[in-house]
């Protein structure tokens, strides 16, 4: 109560000195009028998830206990429903106990890494929670990845096992030659599943394991110890593993029931992915720190949404701005609104389709947020303004210590004014979002990469004073007069298709490895009625040798469908700065617009094979004729 009324106290301060010391006295006061509401109302929910946090950290718990204690309370309450089976809370206790049991006397040390290639279903989140109990950090991979990208993944956190369902065999097989070392195992839906040779059936294992709860010593497991990892690919290179541990976990996930009022007795529709941090963390994260039953499902489908949300008579759901786009497209039924879904909350839903979205589906409210995996510098909207990634007050600065920067459109670096500290941006003005490191505050703190080299590149020393430190997130946000702030782009080399992260320089490594071409160059293109951004390849051929045969079936095996570049340009001259860098900004002005473009352009089909960039073919994937 002490610290609400210092916030309060804090507030009315800041009022003060704005109403004293500002020009526009009435614009003040039309400002305030409009977002004091908000304000107050995000200051005692955002207070709400630091006691929270504050009470867990202080009593030592970890994702773990608290599980068991919701588990210990309502054993027979729904955690998860999966393919119309509903899981238990006991009934995850002791699955996850069995996992745990059967990991901890293997030849593994305390804190090493096992990693975890599954198509989502409950016992995925059972087996890195059992895990997690035996003192395990879990490497959440992509289950996309395959070949080196694979491999990469599964060293970067030095992993010292694999745990692989049945239906990724064929991937684990493929490298199995390659990570000799690592112990295998296999989970199967099916009792009469074949084994790959030399892994683990899990199966049976677990069917002599006894669901015992483990002893974990207090000392040997703290709220700041590593969960898991989730793999994110950052602004440049291959997929980093962030480092989540159990108090980013717990932040992420009650920091979004706190701010938009999620209830335990709210039923949560999850058909995102769980390797990622909205399926896994923020979704699936609910049943196990908050009590609410969670619906999952193996993988999205827009034709099946609305009638899942129907059936199971969820109340929330999850999105992808993907995910909207899809269900936009999907033909009007009675399922559109039949549905008792009052809130949908997720990133990346585009301002062009937010209102035609709630209009036709009878969506009450859209809560909009924002945050990179490894970030500290998190953004909530809670008052459906549409377009709003968030708010932060502009006075609550000691508060949330977040900003964006002013940057180098070329470099995407932070410029600096002559007493060598970095610009704040203006209102309406865009500019790199940042949050300031403070280890001391869970909301403020950045773990980095398991990596720690690219976990010093997300880091910008001496800000705004000597010493200080921020987290780069890399995107380029604005921010209105009002506080709002709205998503515009990605600096670096990574753009956003399909709801995933696609790194320019390992598909650029993909390509130059198929082709034998030295310099290829790989950038995102905005393709009309899509969110995000198309992959499109500028590649050097002067002599005009490309086998874009070879080309399609070189991508096709070594890159997952979101990252295989969907336009091709053949230069046959090389953009070069006069230091000798290749530039890409020009050709990425230029996108896959052929009535400026000499050079050819070629067009990857559904069926997997480059064809010619026709004026006719340019002018239906402009009008939306062609599916992209």
């Amino acid at each position: 109560m002490i610290e609400f009324q210092t916030i309060i106290f804090s507030l009315l301060v800041a009022f003060l000195g704005i109403f004293l010391f500002t020009g526009s006295r009435w614009k003040f006061f039309y400002i305030l009028y409009k977002t004091v509401p908000r304000d107050l109302l995000g200051a005692f929910r955002f207070l709400k998830v630091n006691a929270l946090l504050w009470l867990w950290e202080t009593r030592g718990l970890t994702v773990a206990r608290v599980f068991s204690s919701l588990a210990a309370s309502h054993p027979e309450k729904i955690a998860y429903i999966f393919e119309d089976q509903e899981w238990t809370y006991q009934q995850l206790e002791n699955f996850s106990n069995r996992i745990g049991n059967f990991f901890l006397p293997k030849r593994m040390n305390r804190g090493d890494s096992v990693a975890l290639v599954m198509e989502g279903r409950v016992e995925y989140i059972g087996t890195w929670l059992g895990l997690s109990k035996a003192g395990y950090v879990t490497a959440l991979v992509n289950t996309n990845l395959r070949g080196d990208v694979l491999i990469h993944s599964i060293q970067a956190a030095e992993c010292k096992a694999i745990i692989f369902g049945s239906e990724l065999k064929d991937a684990i097989s493929e490298i199995r030659d390659k990570l000799p070392d690592l112990e295998i195992y296999q989970w199967s839906d099916r009792s009469d599943t074949p084994i790959l040779d030399g892994a683990t059936n899990l199966n049976s294992a677990l069917d002599e394991v006894e669901p015992d709860p483990l002893l974990v010593d207090i000392e040997l497991a703290g709220p700041r110890d590593k969960l898991i990892y989730i793999y994110t690919s950052g602004t440049t290179g291959m997929p980093k593993a962030a480092v989540i541990n159990n108090l980013r976990f717990m932040l992420m996930s009650c920091g979004v029931y706190s701010m938009l009022a999620l209830r335990s007795t709210d039923r949560l529709y999850d058909s995102l992915p769980l390797y990622h941090t909205a399926g896994g963390v923020v979704g699936a994260g609910q049943a196990l720190l908050r009590g609410i039953t969670v619906v999952l499902r193996r993988r999205f489908s827009a034709s099946k949404f609305w009638p899942d949300c129907a059936h199971y008579e969820c109340t929330v759901g999850q999105y992808i701005g993907e995910i909207c786009r899809y269900l936009l497209a999907v033909p009007p039924s009675s399922y559109d609104t039949s549905h008792k879904i009052r809130l949908l909350f997720g990133n990346g839903l585009r301002p062009q389709i937010w209102e035609p979205f709630v209009k036709r589906f009878q969506v009450k409210q859209i809560g909009e947020f924002y945050g990179a995996t490894e970030g500290n510098s998190n953004l909530v909207n809670i008052d459906n303004r549409v377009g709003a990634v968030g708010f932060v007050p502009k006075y609550a600065g000691a508060l949330y210590p977040v900003a964006l920067l002013r940057v180098d459109e070329e470099t995407g670096e932070p410029i600096r004014g002559p007493d060598g500290f970095c610009i704040p941006c203006k209102p309406g003005e865009p500019g790199v979002f940042v949050g300031k490191i403070n280890p001391k505050k869970a909301v403020n703190d950045f773990s980095g990469y398991a990596d720690k080299k690219a976990s010093e590149k997300k880091i910008i020393r001496d800000v705004f004073k000597k010493g200080d430190r921020v987290f780069n997130s890399g995107d380029i946000l604005v921010m209105d007069e009002y506080g709002y702030f709205y998503f515009k782009d990605r600096t670096g080399d990574t753009f956003r298709w399909r709801g995933e992260n696609v790194s320019t320089s390992e598909v650029e490594a993909v390509i130059s490895n198929v082709i034998n071409l030295k310099d290829a160059l790989v950038y995102g293109v905005e393709v009309p009625g899509n969110e995000g951004k198309a992959g499109m390849a500028a590649i050097y051929d002067p002599d005009k040798s490309l086998n874009l045969h070879n080309l399609a079936a070189g991508v096709k095996k070594s890159l997952p469908a979101y990252a295989r570049p969907l336009f091709i340009r053949v230069l046959a001259e090389l953009p070069m700065t006069g230091t000798f860098k290749l530039k890409k900004k020009n050709l990425q002005e230029d996108g896959f617009n052929i009535t400026k473009i000499k050079d050819a352009v070629y067009f990857l089909e559904k069926s997997g094979t480059y064809v010619r960039l026709t004026e006719s073919l340019y002018n239906d994937i402009i009008a939306e004729k062609v599916r992209t």
